[in-house]
């Protein structure tokens, strides 16, 4: 596969900007490839009037849509925040609520598909908070006071079952063994 298709990939499944040093170690090739890679993958956007636009900010990049495009965007937005939550944005919040602060990676692992939408949609709800954890150099999800709030609760252990579903030994037990070398 080329470059410039694993850029595109990288890009649009990231849920934050990736810098070159990430793109670097995850892809193998040279920062000037990838650099170059980049710019002629926005070149192709810009000239082809696409959907979709590279933003560079120093040495981080992110796969954004068009400006061009805001009003619409602004309306699907607004539809996608005023429904209903779907059923795999209820079990992905079910499970932040109860495992919280969690990874994008082990809510993955518990429910089994990628979970990026979801959690930018969560996200856009105000239903829950995004904290980079240095240390893990991760980002980790939470149960939003907004989500607490909207449940009527007064904090977030009054959930039902909280302490049983929270500190469940057979999932502990599951993410474990499923850890993989990072």
């Amino acid at each position: 596969m080329n470059l410039q298709s694993q850029l595109e990939s990288l890009l649009l499944v990231a849920a934050k900007p990736l810098s070159l040093k990430e793109l670097n170690n995850l892809l193998g090739a040279p920062a000037q490839e990838i650099e170059s890679a980049l710019r002629a993958l926005a070149d192709s956007y810009e000239r082809e009037e696409r959907g979709l636009r590279i933003i560079a900010q120093a040495d981080k990049y992110q796969l954004a849509s068009a400006p061009d495009n805001a009003e619409v965007i602004k309306k699907f937005l607004q539809n996608e925040t005023a429904g209903e939550l779907t059923q795999p944005s209820l079990e992905a919040l079910t499970i932040i609520a109860y495992r919280g602060p969690i990874s994008k990676f082990d809510l993955e692992r518990i429910r089994g598909v990628n979970c990026s939408l979801i959690i930018r949609n969560l996200l856009l709800r105000g239903l829950i908070e995004e904290k980079f954890e240095r240390s893990k150099n991760e980002n980790l999800y939470s149960a939003s006071l907004e989500f607490v709030k909207f449940l009527g609760l007064s904090r977030l252990e009054d959930l039902p079952n909280y302490e049983a579903l929270r500190n469940n030994p057979a999932l502990s037990e599951f993410l474990a063994a499923q850890e993989p070398e990072r």
